[in-house]
């Protein structure tokens, strides 16, 4: 089995990427979505979550309103940035443990049941995380800041200034594009059309699939 992480600032595209490669054969998991099972009420990190920034980060029926949990850890423009990155690595020291913790026992699972299969991980902050040295090969995706903001206010339903701001808080909590593409192993170019992005994403498969059965 061949273990590839797949990762990229906010709104680069590693989504439409990775179902990409699940149309072409990969499995695939996002941590986004682990991170969201894992703060369920009654999982531990939920617990630890709560008590670090409080029940202000609730809804009425008592799950985590990520909007709350995360302009506490990224705080705003205005405070001072020390403060707001010792919030974000707070909440990643609470998080990213458990979220690679389930990652590996995914992999491990389709390893399992595949042997020759490509496990593909999303993560925005895999390589923030320390997690990158867990994979056979890393693949990165790019795009411009602009395209960032037009895709974040598009996905989010908000307007072009809002998304700019919220971009630029999230990518202050981010390793630039230009150290991720040193540690990478692939880079995709999101900047273009869909049909070139998956053009690139068919190269990259043409070399991952042989290297998992082998």
């Amino acid at each position: 089995m061949l273990k590839v992480g797949l990762t990229g600032g906010i709104a680069a595209g590693k989504s439409v990427v990775g179902e990409m490669f699940v149309g072409l054969g990969a499995h695939l998991v996002q941590a986004d979505r682990i991170a969201h099972s894992l703060m369920q009420p009654g999982e531990p990190v939920y617990n630890d979550v709560v008590r670090h920034f409080g029940r202000e980060i609730l809804n009425s029926d008592g799950s985590v309103n990520r909007t709350k949990l995360a302009e506490l850890a990224f705080g705003t423009a205005a405070a001072a940035e020390e403060n707001r990155l010792s919030r974000v690595q707070e909440l990643n020291r609470i998080v990213h443990p458990a979220v690679i913790r389930s990652q590996d026992e995914w992999m491990q699972a389709v390893g399992a049941q595949d042997p020759h299969a490509v496990a593909i991980v999303e993560a925005a902050l895999l390589i923030e995380a320390g997690a990158a040295k867990r994979f056979d090969k890393l693949i990165v995706v790019t795009c411009s800041t602009e395209q960032r903001v037009e895709r974040f206010a598009k996905r989010q339903r908000v307007d072009l200034e809002t998304a700019r701001a919220e971009v630029t808080r999230r990518m202050a909590a981010q390793l630039p594009d230009e150290k991720k593409v040193e540690v990478a192993d692939y880079v995709i170019d999101n900047r273009e059309s869909l049909a070139k992005t998956r053009e690139q994403v068919d190269t990259i498969w043409s070399k991952l699939k042989p290297k998992a059965a082998t």
